[in-house]
């Protein structure tokens, strides 16, 4: 078949080591997961090492060039075919309540974007893998302070277990990046439910970090705190000092004003 063009607008950048596609299907524990989304697939060349391991193996692809290309490829038995714009697109209506597994070559330009619809439906996503822009990758992973660690770091690690898998190269895509990639995982943790509000927590962690090199006392003005909470020491602090674990604390203590000298 004649392949598929890839198109700059669209952030392509087209796999072409099946050693690594192979890789990437691998980091999937496919016994877990009977439901599995792959999203920006191109040309299948992660799709034939998941189709034959899936029992419902789902693609979102939003390029029609791609789409032609797969319905050639692969029959409905094989794979569930979706065109759309994954960002766009209600999960709910495709696996309703169901749990199912995310993974894929995301395209660039939408990655960070890809993670935090991720989080949005993390009730029913307990495995998330992929491959990234190398930076990207090194953000999701990266333990507090490091100047890496910021608000996608803290909100995914908050709900998941995050693990950088290895470096991919510019030379195995067609065309090649201009940057370094990396594949990452992000597993489910047993106990991923929030006891503060979590649109305050959002709004907390990503107010600290609009200003990461100034203390939370001076990033989180805004809030108009009384100065009696405002003194606590953890206002010293840069957000990068602060875990997800803390971020949780800190909501709760601003939300309750319970805040101890």
């Amino acid at each position: 078949m004649k392949p598929v063009r890839a198109k700059k607008k669209l952030g392509q950048h087209f796999l072409t080591d099946l050693s690594i596609a192979q890789k990437i299907a691998d980091s999937l524990i496919f016994d877990n997961y009977e439901k599995v989304l792959e999203v920006g697939p191109g040309m299948g060349v992660l799709t034939q090492f998941l189709v034959t391991k899936t029992k419902a193996l789902h693609l979102i692809e939003i390029d029609s060039e791609s789409i032609s290309y797969l319905k050639k490829k692969y029959t409905e038995l094989e794979v569930k075919l979706i065109e759309g714009d994954f960002l766009k697109i209600d999960l709910k209506e495709i696996f309703r309540n169901d749990t199912f597994a995310i993974i894929g070559n995301f395209p660039y330009n939408i990655s960070t974007q890809i993670v935090f619809k991720t989080l949005e439906y993390r009730d029913q996503i307990p495995f998330f893998a992929g491959m990234f822009q190398k930076e990207v990758a090194e953000r999701i992973c990266e333990p507090p302070g490091s100047k890496k660690y910021g608000i996608l770091s803290v909100l995914s690690q908050i709900f998941y277990t995050t693990s950088y898998l290895f470096t991919v190269h510019p030379q195995v895509f067609s065309p090649q990046p201009k940057v370094d990639s990396a594949v990452m995982q992000m597993v489910r943790k047993d106990d991923f439910s929030l006891d503060c509000d979590e649109t305050f927590l959002f709004k907390v962690v990503k107010l600290s970090f609009q200003q990461r090199r100034k203390t939370l006392r001076n990033s989180l003005k805004t809030l108009n705190l009384p100065n009696m909470l405002r003194e606590d020491a953890i206002f010293d602090l840069r957000p990068e000092k602060l875990s997800g674990d803390d971020f949780i604390q800190l909501t709760k203590r601003i939300g309750h004003g319970n805040f101890s000298n």
